[in-house]
């Protein structure tokens, strides 16, 4: 599990393509500073595992690999990282921590597209004090999506602002477009989106309330 709460912007180091799958290195030096093989940090908002074992993580410097197979790659926009590539890291949640963000599992619901930026207040610098950002919001996981609700678009835990049909919107602060890659995204560009599990998960409760139980009454 993840909170969305972005540690640190990495770099792609290199892309070895393996058949159908990629192998990918990456550098984050906070999010590999206690890290060891088997461990799960999240990319872009997908979870992977590092492959590197303990010797080669300390003598790498910051950088850790992990395998992307071709069901990750089809399902989100890693498949367009290139090397030089900026990316969100997080590493995952320690039990117990406080949860800045809302729960997030890592696992990519579906690609959006950025489809406008609109700059809100400047500050005495002339920088934006904050930003909207509308993405496209693929059919399959609209219902999920409530005003004021949680959404994870490349691993950043944001409140949706407007919830439309088939677009939404989420409002970035300066500290969220300095810190992610959200700032740099450029419209037309693809995004990762992962909708609330908690809201799948109150979907599928009340659709088995309907299905006939084994003593062939309803739940």
């Amino acid at each position: 599990m993840f909170t969305g709460i972005i540690e640190e912007l990495g770099e792609v180091v290199s892309i070895e393509e393996i058949g159908e799958s990629s192998r990918i290195r990456l550098r984050g030096p906070v999010v590999t500073a206690d890290a060891r093989h088997g461990d799960s940090i999240a990319v872009n908002g997908v979870c992977l595992t590092v492959l590197d074992d303990n010797e080669q993580l300390a003598a790498r410097d910051g950088e850790f690999s992990a395998d992307v197979m071709r069901e990750t790659l089809q399902r989100s926009s890693l498949g367009v990282l290139r090397p030089g590539s900026r990316v969100n890291l997080e590493r995952a949640m320690a039990l117990g921590a406080r949860l800045g963000g809302h729960l997030v599992q890592g696992h990519v619901d579906a690609t959006g597209t950025l489809l406008s930026r609109e700059p809100g207040d400047l500050d005495a610098d002339g920088n934006p004090r904050w930003e909207v950002l509308r993405f496209t919001l693929p059919q399959p996981i609209a219902r999920y999506l409530v005003e004021k609700g949680s959404i994870t678009v490349d691993g950043v835990s944001l409140t949706v602002v407007e919830a439309a049909l088939d677009s939404f919107t989420v409002s970035l602060i300066p500290a969220t477009l300095a810190l992610t890659t959200l700032g740099a995204k450029q419209v037309g560009e693809p995004v990762n989106l992962e909708v609330d599990v908690l809201a799948k998960y109150v979907e599928r409760l009340l659709d088995t309330r309907a299905l006939p139980d084994t003593l062939g009454g309803t739940k």
